[in-house]
């Protein structure tokens, strides 16, 4: 596709969440193990409370069976680092590999042979350094002799940084399994993330590194930031949110001072809602993009004091809900462009002075549901031409109705641009663990790809 083709002559910087994928693919016998390991009343019981974290193994137990009724994606985290010995035990991991939005971003970029790619975390285990493709375009800052150098991250590891596990339940539409009496069969496939939130996990800048930023923006198009859902609200060494938040405004303020490069937060579930408030409130006026899914955004608009649109959204999922969402964040958070993804569709909303058109912005789209359709069916990307792969993959059989909805929500977005376009879904997907990222990505850079086009970058 021609504007992929573009979009690969830009340079990108990533950071600052990566991890080890350690990821099971579940079966009906795996949910009744633990189920009858813990017995079905106390299961329900804490089903009904509804965890917001894991502490214990009976919260992962309810909170895994929650997202299995539902089909739907699910992100929480894992607070207690002892539990670590539990999941060894029951679980055996079919693969391991690279995760972490900013991991699997840079690796996704490097394969499409983008001109430059700067991952950057401030953690850098051995282990986790080798998960890195063997690129010559990716690059990892470091500071040696008073200057900035970049290497291979292969090449960057320090020996005692710990390493983040996400532990990831891949599960499948019509797997089927006993709650006591009631036969669960799952509805849609998609995954489960445990999602380690420990102290040693930092999100931000280092010291030595951060006077170098202003150098890092000027040899990039745009920054694509994510893993702010690790940040604890207290630290035990006394530090806290605010200290966290206020480095991390600092940075993206750095990385623009020499260059006014674009800058995408890629926005992932953040269960308490005071860290949550504070994210929306501290980063979202500072960037130029923001990508998230359908249930992230109410809970976005929930933190906003739209409770009742965020029902709605939770409830019934309908396009004009989402609409209307969209075009409340945008003029709240002064945005230049929200992405919003779907299992069914993607959608931008901007302004109505955006300087691309609609079908500029669709095309946009179809960039990312094309890469994230060719990840499905393909596992990973491994080269520009697997993009062809993608193309094969039909639209949704929902795409119809999705066109006919949006035609209904349109007639009240007189003063923005709102684009919407079936994703391209693969009905037996080998992985669906990084296709939001993906579709984010692909997103991103093609709308970037399009404003250097027009002059606008």
């Amino acid at each position: 596709m021609e504007l992929l083709k573009k979009a690969r002559e830009l340079g990108i910087y990533t950071a600052y969440n990566i991890n080890v994928d350690a990821i099971v693919y579940l079966k009906g016998e795996h949910v009744e193990s633990l189920i009858k390991e813990f017995g079905e009343s106390a299961v329900r019981k804490r089903m009904d409370e509804y965890p917001r974290e894991v502490n214990e193994p009976l919260d992962f137990v309810a909170r895994l069976i929650l997202a299995l009724k539902t089909g739907k994606p699910m992100a929480v985290p894992l607070v207690n680092e002892e539990l670590h010995t539990w999941f060894d035990s029951r679980f055996k991991y079919d693969v391991e590999r690279m995760g972490g939005q900013a991991g699997i971003i840079s690796n996704l970029l490097a394969n499409l042979d983008f001109r430059r790619v700067i991952v950057y975390s401030p953690i850098m285990a051995e282990k986790q350094a080798r998960m890195f493709v063997n690129r010559p375009n990716l690059l990892y800052p470091v500071v040696e002799d008073g200057r900035l150098v970049f290497k291979h991250p292969g090449e960057a590891y320090r020996e005692n940084d710990p390493i983040k596990i996400n532990r990831i339940f891949e599960f499948r539409k019509g797997m089927k399994f006993k709650l006591g009496s009631e036969l669960v069969e799952v509805p849609f496939s998609g995954r489960f993330i445990l999602s380690s939130r420990f102290e040693s996990i930092k999100i931000e800048t280092e010291d030595e590194l951060r006077p170098f930023l202003p150098e890092i923006g000027e040899a990039v198009d745009g920054a694509i930031l994510s893993g702010y859902q690790g940040i604890k609200l207290r630290y035990s060494d006394g530090k806290d949110v605010n200290y966290y938040l206020k480095r991390a405004k600092e940075d993206i303020m750095l990385l623009k001072r020499n260059k006014n490069i674009k800058v995408h937060l890629e926005f992932a579930s953040i269960q308490n809602r005071e860290l949550r408030k504070k994210v929306i409130y501290n980063l979202f006026p500072l960037v130029d993009s923001v990508g998230m899914d359908e249930s992230e955004i109410a809970h976005v608009l929930n933190t906003l004091g739209y409770s009742q649109l965020a029902d709605r959204i939770f409830t019934y999922n309908r396009i004009e809900d989402t609409v209307l969402g969209g075009k409340i964040l945008i003029d709240e958070m002064n945005l230049e462009i929200l992405q919003i993804h779907t299992i069914y569709y993607i959608m931008y909303v901007t302004h109505r002075d955006n300087p691309l058109s609609e079908e500029e912005l669709r095309s946009s789209l179809e960039v990312a549901t094309t890469l994230a359709a060719a990840r499905a069916k393909l596992g990973s990307i491994k080269k520009p031409e697997d993009f062809r792969e993608g193309l094969t993959v039909p639209y949704n059989e929902r795409g119809e109705f999705v066109k006919l909805r949006f035609e209904e929500a349109k007639r009240r977005t007189r003063e923005y641009k709102v684009v919407i376009i079936p994703t391209r879904l693969v009905k037996n997907p080998v992985s669906t663990v990084g296709l939001g990222d993906t579709i984010s990505a692909g997103a991103f850079t093609s709308y970037l790809a399009l404003l250097r086009e027009k002059g606008a970058l």
